[in-house]
């Protein structure tokens, strides 16, 4: 699709130095945390939202896609060309962040910002930016915004979206647009920052971003639960939060993480545990910390707690959350390949969902470790396919996605939803009339249009035509 002669006007806009289409920034490029291999035909590097128009404005013209692409790190191949055409690497030029506002409590920042980077910034003047994926340390606010991106403080704080004030962006035909404002109350017109929030990059390319802070708390804590089965667990969870109690963070991991985590980290685990619960809670008075963490320890012992231990120093914190924060790489012990999924679904459900994942595990053979975030509702599913030791087999992975499917059948049926922060891409777009019927797809489809009607900006994600 891209030839000499587009190369060439892709080079006079951003620069040589800033343009490449050799084989090793192709390949360089050509995958994310999916693993899955799509080479682009060039890699563009803007130094400004002037070239982000620029490119856009000629790949419209020329029909040609582009993918814009932060840190690489989505598990569900959104940065992926799957259809060719340019990748629109922002990391190089788009990094800085703009301002902090400690009057208004609001941060201007480049959408390349690294999202612990930008946590340290703002927590050195006393402030927080309390959204922290998992992949805090190296994926990009762009990307977060993007995904609308979650992790472990969700269950008091909310997510990306909770926390987006206003955005710049360009749209497919180059034009350049501000959705939002600065101010607490804006309701002038359509909530365009809310469409753009979480459409993975098929709508428009996002140049800055404007964050909502808030004050840093003062005191925090950390406590573990331990329990004797996973329903037990997931019945304390929704108990405990519909008890009145709003802890900052409500993780867990079943038994066969725990024994990964144990067999490759030696923590000294329970691992003959159901399931343990990681807890904290934060504020501004210490007595009150206390309170909550006594409240917690109360709800836990009601739905069959065994153990309650509370970290009593910054070490034994961090203790506490290594297992949860190592999960995902220590179950690899049980299967070549992990298919991992985010579902999500209400609290009350929790018990339902795990119980019916265990069914799954049964009929198809398969181990499925679960963990996450179950303050949310949000739980990593990940079922495990092939011997790690030997070759993956075709017909085998096969039975891994068909056991995929219908654990997204019964996230559905139970009120849930196919992703609570990885998003859809490339891996669930084939699941997405699972959730969504014909009018609402046609609907995604219409919005996808008014945008790109030339469908150049991340084509054939999330499922839209």
């Amino acid at each position: 699709m891209l030839d000499s002669a587009h190369i060439k006007a892709l080079q006079n806009i951003v620069g040589k130095e800033n343009c490449y289409d050799d084989k090793a920034h192709l390949l360089a490029y050509c995958y994310d945390a999916t693993r899955e291999r799509y080479e682009p035909e060039a890699v563009v590097f803007p130094r400004d939202e002037g070239e982000v128009s620029a490119i856009l404005k000629y790949a419209n013209a020329h029909k040609i896609p582009v993918i814009p692409r932060g840190a690489g790190s989505g598990f569900t191949g959104g940065a992926l060309p799957a259809q060719g055409g340019i990748i629109l690497a922002l990391e190089k030029h788009f990094n800085k962040i703009l301002e902090i506002d400690e009057k208004n409590l609001i941060a201007r920042v480049q959408p390349a910002v690294v999202n612990k980077i930008f946590q340290n910034e703002v927590e050195k003047r006393g402030l927080f930016y309390p959204p922290d994926p998992a992949s805090q340390d190296y994926s990009t606010l762009g990307g977060n915004v993007s995904e609308n991106a979650g992790g472990m403080r969700a269950a008091k704080y909310g997510i990306t979206k909770d926390f987006v004030m206003a955005l710049r962006a360009v749209l497919p035909n180059g034009e350049i647009i501000r959705a939002g404002k600065k101010t607490i109350k804006d309701v002038a017109g359509y909530n365009v920052a809310g469409i753009l929030i979480a459409s993975e990059g098929t709508l428009a390319v996002i140049t800055e971003i404007t964050l909502k802070l808030i004050a840093k708390p003062k005191f925090k804590k950390s406590a573990m639960g331990v329990f004797p089965s996973i329903e037990s667990a997931m019945n304390a969870v929704y108990k405990t939060m519909a008890s009145g109690i709003t802890p900052v963070a409500m993780e867990f991991l079943d038994n066969l993480s725990i024994r990964a985590v144990e067999e490759k980290f030696h923590k000294g685990l329970p691992t003959e545990a159901g399931a343990i619960l990681i807890t904290q809670v934060d504020g501004d008075l210490e007595v009150l910390i206390e309170d909550q963490i006594a409240s917690l320890q109360s709800r836990f012992r009601e739905n069959g707690c065994t153990e309650f231990k509370i970290a009593q120093n910054a070490q034994e914190e961090e203790d506490l959350w290594f297992a949860r924060r190592n999960a995902s790489q220590s179950i690899n012990i049980y299967g070549k390949k992990k298919l991992n999924e985010d579902i999500t679904v209400p609290r009350s459900r929790l018990p339902e969902l795990l119980a019916r994942i265990g069914e799954m595990s049964e009929k198809y053979g398969f181990k499925i470790p679960c963990f996450g975030h179950t303050g949310d509702g949000n739980v990593h599913t990940n079922v495990m396919v092939g011997d790690p030791s030997k070759p993956l087999d075709e017909a085998e992975l096969a039975r891994g996605h068909k056991c995929i499917e219908e654990i997204f059948k019964i996230a559905v049926e139970l009120e849930g939803t196919l992703s609570g922060e990885h998003g859809i891409g490339l891996s669930k777009a084939p699941f997405m009339h699972l959730a969504f019927s014909e009018a609402e797809m046609e609907l995604f489809g219409a919005i996808k249009r008014a945008f790109d009607p030339n469908n150049i900006l991340n084509p054939h994600k999330m499922g839209l035509k």
